[in-house]
């Protein structure tokens, strides 16, 4: 499994964010939720972790 990209975060990845003026990232549910909020970020759960991601 993939670690989270958020600086400092060692949690597993569960969310793939696609991020219109950045590269796409793969970060935890925690911070997805943060991210999500924001004006053009969506969120995509991966497979894996999609029960997670409520």
């Amino acid at each position: 499994m993939t670690t989270c990209e958020e600086t400092d975060c060692e949690n597993e990845a569960a969310v793939e964010l696609h991020v219109p003026w950045s590269d796409n990232m793969l970060v935890c549910t925690a911070h997805a939720r943060v991210w999500a909020q924001k004006d053009g970020v969506v969120p995509e759960p991966l497979d894996e972790a999609a029960d997670d991601w409520r």
